[in-house]
């Protein structure tokens, strides 16, 4: 079923046979001695996305989808309300904390300095816009850790302007990456690069896999190895989602560098499994002006305690528990996704004010696995932090037709009719990026 599949690792799809073996080997021993660290002794069984008729099956089906009560935002681990700015910031401190002991890890003060140099520069003319193209290398100091290395790769593309632009930044692929199997088909319209430019906005690509692999196998190379320096991860030790985001955060910092970037008006975007990453950019990086988060489902902004799509036991399993921290195995395991101490509503709240867009395509064209509601539900949940802060969060609280952007406030939503992509949204988001963050 090709829901499941959307979420397969895609870089390991790419590798022969014996490879994507020994790596997932690798990862299952990873993977067996944290459970063995938690004393865990069985996982439950995530959603079955290929046979309808297995008992658990993947639900697809609202009326079994729950009406679940959710842990309370605005109100202290203490029980005390929350009813202004000052002490939403106290309550944001406490969010966090739990996030970064349960769900995504805490980055540890040995993550290595990056350093940043220029590649190649080249002038060319996009859409008929003259622009400039920067291609940079983050080399990560790995003395602590020789055996590992990262280098983070950049590539971005500026307008001529005598103004400093604002640029989105993409969780992307290595330039040339081709996805296994028969050619896609051309994306119908002009590329989103091309709209960005027209209105005035550069564009950028952070390569993920440059930052930390997308494999539990690898956990000892890139910025989490250098970091522990090759020690297996604790309990709340990172996992890749927060890597990738924090690299993210390093690639801003160089874009800020350049004098033809507005420091102020950098973006970040991300379909997937990286529209979970930059989710988790924007919750922990206030730097970050605007957020473009699509079809990021469970372990994004999709809440977790909704029976429909993929299940905690999936993001639980070998080729997916390395995005997260090892207490989050807990909760596919003795414990369950309602005791969890948050839910998804509570990331997306980290985001405010800021103005942040989250989208999905719809269940019958091919998005049902990511719960497009269930994303929709957590901004409901998640806008009385933008009230709290001065700001307006969804503007309606009903779920809206596909097609239908619900854009009046600084946190937006919309479901397209073009499956697991953000390409049908980035018009709806450009908009909304032009209104929030001026052309």
């Amino acid at each position: 079923m090709r829901l499941w599949t959307l979420c397969a690792p895609i870089l390991a799809l790419a590798l022969p046979a014996s490879a994507q073996q020994q790596d997932y080997t690798a990862a299952n021993a990873d993977r067996q001695a944290m459970l063995d660290r938690l004393g865990i002794g069985e996982i439950r069984a995530g959603a079955d996305g290929f046979n309808p008729n297995a008992p658990n099956a993947a639900n697809y089906d609202e009326a079994k989808a729950g009406t679940p009560e959710l842990p309370p935002l605005l109100r202290t681990n203490a029980g005390l309300p929350v009813r202004n700015s000052k002490y939403w910031d106290r309550r944001r401190r406490e969010i966090v904390e739990l996030f970064d002991r349960e769900i995504y890890g805490r980055v540890p003060l040995t993550a290595p300095k990056i350093t940043w140099n220029l590649v190649r520069e080249e002038k060319a003319v996009e859409a008929g816009i003259a622009v400039t193209k920067r291609w940079i290398e983050g080399v990560a100091d790995n003395r602590a850790w020789p055996r590992a290395s990262t280098t983070i790769a950049v590539r971005y593309t500026l307008p001529e302007s005598d103004r400093r632009v604002p640029v989105i930044l993409s969780f992307g692929f290595p330039e040339g990456f081709k996805f296994p199997g028969p050619p896609r088909p051309a994306d119908p319209g002009p590329p989103y690069t091309e709209q960005l430019l027209k209105h005035g906005f550069g564009y950028a690509v952070v390569v993920a896999s440059s930052i930390q692999a997308d494999n539990g196998g690898e956990l000892k190379t890139g910025v989490i190895g250098i970091s522990l320096q090759g020690r297996p991860r604790g309990p709340e030790d990172w996992g890749v989602l927060r890597a990738w985001a924090w690299g993210a955060s390093r690639a801003r910092e160089a874009l800020a560098a350049d004098a033809k970037v507005d420091a102020r008006r950098i973006g970040i975007e991300g379909l997937s499994r990286y529209g979970k990453a930059a989710l988790v950019a924007m919750a922990y990086d206030p730097h970050f002006a605007i957020g473009f988060v699509g079809s990021s489902g469970a372990g994004g902004a999709a809440l977790y305690r909704r029976n429909f799509g993929e299940r905690m036991g999936n993001l639980a399993a070998g080729g997916e528990y390395h995005w997260f921290a090892g207490n989050f195995l807990k909760y596919a395991g003795p414990k369950t996704e309602f005791d969890l101490p948050v839910d998804a509503h509570m990331l997306i709240a980290l985001s405010a004010p800021r103005p942040l867009f989250i989208g999905a395509g719809t269940v019958d064209t091919g998005d049902g696995w990511v719960d497009p509601r269930g994303s929709f539900l957590a901004a409901v949940a998640a806008s009385p932090a933008w009230t709290i802060r001065g700001a307006k969060g969804l503007s309606s609280t009903v779920f809206p037709p596909e097609l239908t952007p619900v854009t009046g406030g600084t946190l937006a939503f919309r479901q397209h009719r073009g499956g697991h992509n953000n390409r049908d949204n980035w018009p709806s988001f450009i908009a909304f990026a032009v209104r929030e963050l001026g052309r």
